[in-house]
């Protein structure tokens, strides 16, 4: 019965481990598959209960087994469980005479070295085997580090570092490259899908033909749909004046406290889709001729922002 509830304790602690395991891979950004399926928890909570119980109901038989048995049974069950406890401190004060390996007070005679100060005398001890396997240990642990480090010449701590930096600025390039409401003028890229310009329309239509008109032929603000822009063409260009505004004065308003980023982009790939449309009454071109370089892959002029 007293194996059985060592094997329950055991499984119970074993449990409870595991779950604080969990517990840190999930604080660390790790997936935990308790976090994820919460009825584990539940389970887990019933077989603690279960285990409560036994506990409880294995302890009390026991008292009530205990209070049936004769005064000599009684004395013979307690007095085995004296010598049981009497063991197990034999064992522990085995194990840690084994690890220090002194001599017991009553054979210090024994290791007595003659040097005698003042009545002081000292033992011959020898070194505690924890010690000497710890230094024997420290020795290997030297060797080892020696070789991979200053003969093989391995990565230092700021070697690691500086990898890990490089790293950490690819994945996160690559993260911003895909998340669409961390684009800015330097990453965002023209947007082709009809969802996209479906979207951007909407913007447009909304915030927009007031000064270019529905079909973006222009009315206080320029036209559109031609190849010529005051501050300059490009998606990198215009994404940076519906953020950031036109000429200062005279141009269009900042729009990057109304639009997210992702919306920027959507309106600005909208808006170069206009190039080449006929609208009904266009204006007159404005600004300079703008041409992509494609074979360069980089736009032919500074970003700049149109008005």
């Amino acid at each position: 019965m007293r194996s059985t509830v060592s094997l329950l304790r055991i499984v119970f602690f074993a449990g409870f481990a595991y779950l604080f395991l969990n517990y840190i891979g999930t604080t660390q950004g790790e997936a935990s598959v308790f976090v994820t399926q919460n009825w584990l928890w539940a389970i887990y909570g019933i077989l603690i209960f279960l285990y409560i119980a036994f506990e409880i109901c294995i302890e009390s038989l026991r008292a009530i087994l205990f209070k049936t048995l004769k005064p000599e049974a009684q004395a013979n069950y307690e007095a085995g469980l004296i010598a049981k406890k009497e063991q197990q401190t034999r064992w522990f004060k085995n194990a840690y005479a084994k690890l220090w390996k002194v001599k017991p007070i009553e054979e210090e005679s024994e290791i007595i070295l003659d040097h005698n100060y003042d009545g002081i005398q000292e033992l011959d001890n020898k070194l505690p085997p924890w010690w000497v396997y710890g230094f024997y240990a420290s020795i290997l642990f030297a060797i080892v580090y020696m070789i991979r480090f200053e003969v093989l010449d391995g990565d230092s701590q700021i070697d690691e570092y500086e990898q890990a930096i490089a790293q950490a600025k690819i994945e996160i390039a690559e993260y911003k490259r895909t998340a669409k409401n961390l684009v800015d003028e330097n990453s965002v890229e023209l947007l082709t899908d009809a969802s996209d310009l479906n979207a951007g329309k909407t913007i447009f239509n909304t915030s927009c033909v007031a000064c270019h008109k529905a079909d973006g032929g222009g009315g206080i603000g320029p036209n559109l749909t031609d190849a010529y822009w005051i501050l300059g063409g490009g998606i990198k260009n215009v994404f940076h004046t519906i953020s950031e505004g036109g000429r200062a004065g005279k141009g269009m308003i900042a729009w990057k406290t109304d639009l997210k980023p992702a919306e920027i982009a959507q309106v600005a790939s909208y808006v170069l889709s206009l190039q080449g449309t006929t609208p009904a009454e266009p204006k007159e071109p404005q600004g300079d001729l703008w041409e992509d370089v494609p074979a360069a892959g980089k736009e032919s002029q500074p970003e700049a922002t149109l008005d």
